[in-house]
């Protein structure tokens, strides 16, 4: 059992990649860092003396990290540089779903730039923001994958949770609802959405609610149905 000021492996798992996550510093010595490049999902790496001096870190819980648990890990060497990412306006699926992955598992600081198809480049160079879910990226579609897809395997991220929502996020964004029958759902919220919002910022925080839910879902609840009446006599 951990300590009054420790936290398991896996009450650190039920908390990754909700709302109520803590942030995580990782604080391993150089060394040890280069020889395991790799941070649990959402880590910075931050020498331990400077620990106090992170203004963010004075009204949020954190978990100090010197070891890593057995959990999923991302490869360091493809963390942006930047917590800036940019792709198309007027999202509907892939382009919510993958922000919702980046601040819940890569980095929960992220923003994300909305603009014509045409501007992503440019928007791309100018402000050194990562491009997502535009032909010709790193982050997008790939073969019958999803961009979210994409996110998943370049930053290791394959839990039983996400390789569930998975395929309902790519059978929703491509329309192949045989592949998932939560998928005509989820486009159905997802095209509501983008025509209750206007703004693509606004759309984007009404939509990380819905993929937090999402994420339960595939966590905790998939196997759970519903019927009416609740109990019928046999």
């Amino acid at each position: 059992m951990p300590g009054p000021n420790a936290i398991s492996p896996a009450q650190l798992a039920r908390l990754t990649g909700t709302p109520n996550a803590p942030a995580l510093i990782d604080v391993r010595l150089p060394a040890d860092a280069q020889a395991d490049p790799h941070l649990l999902p959402t880590a910075r790496r931050i020498p331990h003396s400077e620990i106090e001096t992170i203004p963010d870190l004075q009204s949020r819980r954190a978990v100090v990290v010197c070891a890593h648990a057995d959990l999923p890990l991302l490869p360091a060497t493809l963390m942006p540089q930047t917590a800036l990412w940019v792709t198309r306006h007027r999202p509907k699926i892939d382009r919510i779903a993958c922000p919702w992955l980046i601040r819940r598992f890569v980095n929960p600081d992220a923003r994300f730039l909305f603009v014509t198809p045409v501007e992503v480049p440019a928007v791309s160079a100018l402000f050194d923001a990562t491009p997502f879910d535009i032909e010709g990226v790193t982050f997008t579609h790939r073969g019958d994958g999803s961009s979210f897809d994409a996110l998943l395997d370049d930053f290791n991220l394959h839990t039983p949770a996400l390789d569930r929502l998975a395929p309902v996020v790519r059978a929703a964004d491509t329309d192949r609802h045989d592949l998932s029958p939560q998928s005509a759902g989820l486009l159905a919220i997802s095209v509501g959405l983008s025509r209750q919002f206007r703004d693509d910022l606004e759309q984007l925080e009404a939509g990380m609610t819905i993929y937090d839910a999402l994420y339960r879902w595939a966590r905790d609840g998939f196997d759970e149905g519903h019927d009416w009446p609740a109990e019928r006599s046999l």
